[in-house]
């Protein structure tokens, strides 16, 4: 190894190995790009027509389409089957499909009465060829054939077509091994956790591709965008502390772990709701366990430590608090298990107080409301977004008091806006330095491993608070951009696909995952530029830290899960009956 480095380096020490940093400082910006364009178009260029699961016939003959495996029957312009029809409450009934292809119907407290074959039903089974009434609106239920399944089938999206996913990856191992290569240059005496590390992410990441497609499943574009921002972040992590590349693996290795079972378990609703009841618990005994043995750092008591080990309970609690807020449609449309999340809600946003944690206080409220705005009807609409205003109100006077107790807190409102008044104290040394390292990393960067932000930003948070300096110092800004662009894209997937989602499970998983991983985006972006407080919040999968790196895996499931692209997702059980939908 040390003859290859003198090689590079050349006669003079310098030459060989200059002109090749100069030229990767331009290359990985490009390469960059061309990935997050790539998976870009793979993940936004799908067809968005609606999946037909059945038909609903009016005694005047129309046929109207069932799109979804819950839908809302009612007057309601916004329902998923409206129904225009004079006695029809404006949410009347609940048609929802099973797991095994059945079919179920809820009475949501509509006016009039919801009947199967002319008998009176709240919560019952539908056949094909059932007759359905509400409030004396007939309907007959009817399967979709198989040619239209087939015509349907062949009509959707095909997940890396014409941007193959396989292609993309090789872009990322190129772009990988030139991280690792110039971090072996300019880290020789890290160069051993260096190789090791980013050998163990490429052995992992082709095999999952490799795996996924044994089970004909073509989709890997989430997967890739969740690997490059780990790349970022291995490389963070090398340059600042080298030593710590052990941990992240390991906490990536246990993320990609929960990423695969939660996906898996999402392919059954059934397991799905039974999984919900196991993580509300587990989200309440984590905080519990968070009160009990919690220590404090930086003013936050959200740290728990096993020995050597720590991490941080509210990490793993979003994924909880996402399998707790998620419901089939049957559940959301009507009071049951409403005021059960409303208060597990409730209990969450007083531990984070009490532990002093308002970033993740504000990500969790985030989420929330991701939730509450999807569910439907009235009432529980409501009820949701009263209890979000007072949680918001709750979350002001705690800080509002916290300002006045706690006086790190204090510090970083008070420095808000005016952090070039206060360079050297708690007020503004860690933004002034961080804006500072970001002008002086210019558009291409430093070069890896060649910044002064991990020694100016103080406390060890440049790899982790601010890590977004530390990117744009040694990598560039048009990195962090970067960054903010992969982020932004996931972003823009989710909304296309929310409204032709199968389920609503996936609906609002996918869409309170993606509020949750963007607003710990922009807390950590905007408070490392002075735009808002810094609150301490990480970066999804680049800042240093194994409770995040855990969690961001967590969430990308439910995004996976959402897709509907043909075959894309692993998340979607491939039917074994014929003329059923993949």
């Amino acid at each position: 190894m040390e003859a290859i480095l003198d090689f590079f380096r050349g006669a003079d020490g310098l030459t060989f190995l200059s002109v090749y940093q100069s030229a990767l400082r331009l290359a990985l910006p490009i390469l960059a790009l061309f990935l997050v364009i790539r998976s870009a178009r793979s993940l936004l260029g799908f067809r968005r027509e609606p999946e037909v699961w059945a038909w609903l016939r009016l005694a005047t003959g129309e046929l109207l389409p069932v799109t979804h495996w819950e839908n809302l029957m009612g007057r309601r312009k916004s329902a998923d089957i409206v129904l225009d029809f004079v006695t029809v409450s404006k949410n009347h009934a609940v048609l929802s499909r099973q797991d095994d292809g059945s079919w179920m119907l809820t009475d949501i407290g509509g006016k009039g009465k919801v009947e199967v074959n002319g008998r009176q039903v709240l919560n019952g089974p539908v056949d094909y060829g059932d007759t359905l009434s509400l409030a004396g609106l007939e309907m007959v239920l009817e399967p979709v054939s198989k040619e239209e399944a087939r015509l349907q089938a062949n009509s959707r999206t095909r997940a890396g077509k014409g941007n193959s996913p396989g292609l993309t990856l090789l872009l990322l191992t190129v772009f990988q091994l030139l991280v690792a290569l110039e971090l072996v240059f300019n880290r020789p005496d890290d160069r051993i956790p260096v190789v090791t590390s980013f050998g163990i992410t490429l052995g992992v990441e082709w095999a999952m591709f490799i795996a996924q497609k044994l089970i004909h499943r073509s989709g890997f574009e989430v997967e890739t965008i969740a690997f490059f921002l780990v790349t970022i972040g291995l490389g963070v992590c090398a340059s600042a502390n080298a030593d710590a590349l052990y941990k992240q693996l390991i906490a990536m290795g246990i993320g990609i772990a929960i990423f695969l079972v939660l996906g898996f378990c999402l392919r059954d609703q059934e397991k799905a709701k039974r999984l919900r009841l196991v993580a509300a618990a587990a989200g309440i005994l984590l905080f519990l366990a968070n009160l009990a043995l919690g220590r404090s750092i930086n003013g936050s008591r959200n740290w728990i430590f096993i020995g050597s080990f720590s991490f941080q309970p509210s990490e793993l609690v979003k994924i909880c608090f996402i399998l707790a807020g998620t419901s089939t449609m049957d559940r959301i449309v009507t009071r049951r298990n409403l005021w059960s999340f409303v208060i597990y809600t409730a209990f969450i946003g007083g531990c984070l107080v009490v532990l002093n944690d308002f970033g993740a206080a504000a990500i969790f409220f985030v989420g929330f409301l991701a939730i509450a705005l999807l569910r439907s009807s009235s009432y529980p609409s409501a009820v949701l977004i009263l209890v979000g205003v007072g949680m918001l109100a709750v979350l002001v006077l705690a800080a509002v008091l916290a300002i006045r107790h706690f006086p790190h807190v204090a510090d970083r409102f008070s420095g808000y806006g005016h952090v070039w008044e206060h360079p050297f104290d708690n007020k503004g040394y860690q933004q002034t330095k961080s804006l500072m390292c970001i002008a002086a990393g210019g558009l291409f960067g430093l070069g890896l491993g060649n910044g002064w932000m991990q020694y100016m930003a103080g406390a060890g948070a440049s790899d982790t608070d601010l890590v977004f300096a530390y990117v744009c110092e040694e990598w560039g800004l048009l990195m962090g951009v970067m960054m903010i662009f992969a982020l932004a894209m996931l972003g823009l997937f989710v909304v296309r696909s929310a409204k032709v989602a199968r389920s609503s499970l996936y609906t609002i998983g996918a869409s309170a995952a993606m509020s949750i991983l963007m607003m710990q985006a922009i807390l950590n972006v905007f408070g490392t530029v002075d735009f808002l407080p810094l609150t301490g919040v990480t970066f999804p999968f680049v800042s240093n830290g194994g409770s995040s790196m855990m969690s961001c895996w967590g969430l990308m499931a439910f995004l996976k899960a959402c897709d509907t692209r043909q075959n894309a997702s692993f998340a979607v059980k491939l039917s074994t009956k014929e003329g059923d939908k993949a």
